[in-house]
């Protein structure tokens, strides 16, 4: 006759051997494969001293732990004298808004070093937008560099949650910190963004650490770059200026990829190998400074036309609607003021003359952001008489390459905007930076 099954008897906590006695990994293996286990007696007794709060025993109870039960451990966790920086890691295993208030008022709160190390990337890992700013003022903050670094973490552990733009800021910073190991988890993480080589271009003229310009060169190294297309006005017959074909060639030379120039007055498309044998998406940016009928009906059309082709198109918004290719406009406007009587006439911005409601609200947007006043401006003038000029006022043209106003009128208004040293650099720049 069979013996009656009998349970097994639960385990107590007074029942658990002392670390190092080999009866104790039976013991936690019986724990842990209970198939109910109540938290609460052993959480008594971690209170009560009555257990130490050894790794392997909070590792086997932590699956068991409701968020209350967490909260309950972390708080007797933080009274401790000399609290063991491994538990809260241990303990915290899931995403719960309770527990990222608890640590966001434990942080906020100024805790003790070892307590806020222990708690900062568990905090990032709880991925609430609102931890930013604190994770952010950690990170900044002239503490300890294992604080600093433990904030970092928490922003690595919760990096798709934060805000793009202050992210972006923040770690590209960081790539030039004093501390080599936070610089180069910076770009590290840097490099882990969508369209990372906006973020990881612009660090190369930084004043980097030898080791983090090398991973950096690195991670440029293996991103993807995708053939890019320019689109852009050209001269009567499709005819390139030369300053468009240089800009082009250094492009090409700087990204290792194919680059390529389809001009607006051109016959048709440039050849299609070079773009599409990669098999990459293909990367097209207008050109254009202002939204006239070229960029809102004629830049649709050509990516339409390559998505025809079988490629994927990327498209990018008209060249003059970038906000640093406005920043750099005004600063160009700035330094001609600088360099002229002076004037409390605004600087002047010469356009080709537009119609449109949306050409009105762009121009309005242009005029705040370069602090100019944006002048209608025939491009067919033959003399100064012609042109809108105000005495002692500093003036753009808004052209790109050589066209009919810089021929004619070049003495009075000055070059085009790509052979102006800076406003060329710019402009490679935030080109080469494109996926």
């Amino acid at each position: 006759m069979l013996a009656p099954f009998r349970a097994a008897v639960p385990l107590c906590p007074t029942d658990l051997p002392e670390s190092g006695d080999p009866a104790r990994w039976p013991a936690l293996t019986r724990l842990r494969e209970a198939p109910a286990l109540d938290p609460a007696p052993w959480l008594q007794a971690l209170e009560a001293g009555e257990l130490a709060p050894a790794e392997d025993l909070v590792a086997v109870l932590a699956p068991h732990l409701a968020v209350a039960d967490q909260l309950r451990l972390l708080r007797w966790w933080c009274q401790q004298p000399a609290p063991d920086p491994a538990l809260p890691a241990l303990v915290v295993r899931q995403r719960d808004p309770a527990l990222a208030a608890w640590l966001q008022g434990q942080l906020e709160a100024g805790a003790q070093a070892e307590v806020a190390a222990a708690l900062l990337p568990l905090l990032g890992h709880q991925r609430q937008p609102a931890a930013w700013p604190l994770l952010r003022a950690w990170l900044q903050a002239p503490v300890p560099q294992r604080l600093r670094r433990a904030a970092l973490e928490g922003i690595a552990l919760g990096l798709p949650a934060w805000p793009p733009a202050e992210r972006a800021a923040v770690l590209g910073q960081l790539a030039a910190d004093l501390d080599p190991q936070l610089a180069a988890t910076a770009v590290d993480l840097l490099a882990r963004l969508p369209a990372c080589r906006r973020q990881l271009v612009p660090l190369r003229g930084r004043n980097l650490d030898a080791a983090v310009a090398a991973r950096l060169q690195r991670r440029l190294a293996a991103t993807l770059v995708q053939p890019l297309l320019l689109v852009v006005h050209g001269r009567g017959g499709g005819v390139l200026p030369d300053e468009l074909l240089e800009l082009a060639a250094e492009l090409e030379v700087r990204r290792q990829a194919p680059v390529r120039l389809q001009a607006l007055t051109a016959a048709g498309p440039p050849p299609s190998e070079a773009l599409l044998q990669s098999g990459l998406p293909l990367t097209l940016v207008p050109l254009l400074l202002l939204p006239g009928g070229h960029a809102r009906h004629d830049v649709p059309a050509i990516a339409a036309h390559w998505r025809r082709q079988g490629v994927a198109v990327q498209r990018w918004p008209f060249l003059g609607a970038w906000p640093r290719w406005q920043q750099g406009l005004r600063r160009e406007l700035a330094d001609l003021g600088a360099h002229g009587r002076a004037t409390t006439t605004p600087p002047l911005l010469l356009h080709h003359p537009l119609t449109s409601p949306l050409a009105e609200r762009y121009l309005a947007v242009l005029e705040r952001a370069c602090a100019a006043r944006a002048v209608p401006t025939p491009y067919s003038a033959e003399s100064p008489q012609e042109l809108p000029l105000i005495p002692d006022a500093p003036a753009l043209p808004l052209a790109l390459a050589a066209n009919r106003l810089t021929d004619r009128c070049g003495a009075w208004v000055g070059p085009p905007l790509l052979e102006r040293p800076a406003l060329r650099d710019l402009l490679l720049e935030l080109l080469e930076a494109l996926p």
